[in-house]
């Protein structure tokens, strides 16, 4: 038996009791109880097998020197932000659609993790954004931080600011602030650039402006970018979401910064991987015409 790379080991599952994610936990803790590895459950994950209860986020990631994360890219979105304070790697198993993230599919699962555990694999930084609205807790996200309009049909008017400087005031129904990661995902739909993981840059997205001129723009990663609400645009009709899991509002006079969060994730892929590779796959490029 080779020795594995990693010790104690995190399973965190997409908690909605389907065959398929109960199935491939199952064979996740098989495999790594052949390799003399108990794995530490979720809560939720935990209850999904009807076993004792788990552990919880704070506890997986005092203890836990890896992740795996079975699920979509949701799934994986959610334990990025809950433990990426933690410093600890994330290993995801795609039973989604798409999978940018979650790249491990079950039917390889077995042999990747083999290798993964002996030490064969590559290790990738993915900044996050963190978004403080007025005085409110900060708020994180892997992928995208969203301002958009919320039960009304007419357009935001709202100003954005980089580093202090005014870029525009625009009409629209919102904007999309992304990082390399999040430009797969609504930033690639609302005609945002795609940018490659390991660039430093956030690319800011609007979402149907009125004005045809306003065009994405990509900025560096430090960056500080601010919104603030404008014209007779009410907050009540303003939202916030954070990888589209969070959703905060805004009271009058309440600013909206966004920047870099202090801490990287830290994402594991087999051995041989290739982004573009992914690219072409789920976006099929490159197909032969018929």
């Amino acid at each position: 038996m080779n020795q594995s790379s990693f010790h104690h080991i995190a399973l965190i599952a997409k908690p909605d009791a389907s065959e398929a994610v109960r199935e491939t936990l199952q064979r996740v803790m098989r495999f790594l109880d052949e390799r003399g590895l108990r794995p530490s459950l979720s809560h939720e994950t935990a209850r999904l097998l009807g076993g004792p209860l788990g552990y919880s986020t704070t506890d997986l990631g005092e203890r836990c020197d890896l992740a795996i994360v079975i699920g979509g890219d949701g799934t994986l979105l959610h334990s990025a932000r809950a433990l990426v304070d933690f410093g600890i790697p994330l290993l995801g198993i795609n039973l989604g659609r798409l999978g940018f993230l979650a790249d491990i599919s079950p039917d390889q699962m077995c042999d990747m993790l083999g290798a993964i555990l002996d030490g064969q694999y590559q290790r990738e930084e993915r900044m996050l954004l963190e978004c403080r609205i007025g005085e409110q807790v900060p708020q994180l996200a892997l992928n995208d931080v969203v301002l958009h309009k919320w039960n009304i049909a007419r357009m935001l008017e709202f100003e954005t600011w980089v580093n202090g400087s005014l870029i525009d005031t625009q009409r629209s129904d919102g904007i999309i602030v992304s990082t390399p990661t999040g430009s797969t995902a609504y930033a690639l739909s609302g005609g945002g650039p795609l940018l490659s993981p390991e660039l430093d840059a956030i690319a800011l997205v609007p979402i149907c402006p009125h004005t045809l001129s306003n065009r994405p723009i990509v900025v560096h990663g430090d960056s500080d970018i601010r919104f603030r609400v404008t014209g007779r645009t009410e907050p009540e009709h303003v939202r916030v979401s954070c990888d589209g899991q969070t959703v905060l509002e805004i009271a009058p006079g309440e600013e909206i910064r966004i920047r870099r969060h202090a801490r990287t994730l830290h994402l594991l892929h087999p051995a041989g991987h290739d982004h573009f590779q992914i690219l072409r796959t789920k976006l099929g490029w490159g197909d032969t015409p018929a």
